[in-house]
């Protein structure tokens, strides 16, 4: 277990944390007895331009047991401001790369319950999850309703069908920022080790969304390929931080520099 540095940035506490140093984390996490319900999520610009005017969201990254870097202009930003990250650690990189090590690496088994996605799809990922990966097994999956996390009773009801499975690990893919609320307002009642905070992971794995090609990340242009995929989704949310993100990143800067 690493005893990790925390970075100070735009009002919450980022671990400085490389993927592989995260995926032994949280590794040890879900090796262990205690069910602790440890939450863990990754700010990208979306989140930080939202953590200035949403209290409930800045109070969800106030209760995370791990914060970890998802999006490169977040550590180009730590760079710029002479506290530099490792490196970036998206959601969608960590869940197949924590798969890899309990499949590769200890050769354990993992139990794993899949929270999120529209009807169908979490099906198509614990399919392809238990065909890469014969070592995870996936005891549960569910597709809440919209509007689930307004209500109370729906709420509590997922959390118990989650609990009863009995999964150490929760894979949450909601959406920001409903699922890292949720987790914070209802992580102790999911009787789970660690809960990932990693929208939309599980689309990912079930081939729903494609992920950009390797040569697109490598180039850190991933951000370009889900606009172009995905326009009316994500255009406006990329482009609101395309402006508001550089003028936080300005305003930190200056209050290191007075």
């Amino acid at each position: 277990m690493y005893s990790t540095t925390k970075v100070k940035l735009f009002g919450i506490e980022i671990d400085s944390l490389t993927l592989q140093q995260t995926v032994i984390q949280v590794g040890v996490w879900l090796q262990g007895v205690d069910k602790s319900n440890k939450y863990v999520v990754t700010p990208n610009v979306d989140h930080i331009v939202s953590l200035n005017k949403n209290a409930l969201f800045k109070a969800a990254y106030d209760g995370a047991a791990l914060v970890v870097a998802d999006g490169n202009p977040v550590v180009w930003a730590s760079k710029l401001l002479g506290k530099p990250l490792p490196g970036t650690v998206p959601g969608s990189d960590l869940v197949p790369a924590l798969f890899d090590y309990y499949q590769r690496d200890i050769n354990q088994s993992l139990t794993v319950f899949l929270l999120g996605a529209m009807p169908g799809v979490a099906e198509k990922a614990r399919d392809n999850i238990h065909r890469l990966w014969p070592n995870i097994k996936v005891l549960g999956l569910h597709s809440p309703i919209f509007g689930f996390d307004q209500s109370e009773t729906e709420s509590l009801y997922i959390a118990q069908l989650v609990a009863r499975a009995n999964a150490d690990l929760v894979i949450l893919g909601l959406g920001s920022p409903k699922q890292e609320v949720w987790a914070n307002r209802y992580c102790t009642k999911l009787n789970a080790k660690v809960i990932l905070c990693v929208g939309a992971t599980i689309d990912f794995i079930a081939g729903e969304v494609q992920r950009a090609p390797v040569w697109v990340r490598q180039l850190k242009m991933e951000w370009a390929y889900r606009i172009f995929c995905e326009p009316k989704r994500l255009f406006k949310r990329y482009l609101t931080g395309a402006i508001v993100f550089p003028q936080l990143v300005f305003k930190a800067w200056k209050q290191n520099k007075d």
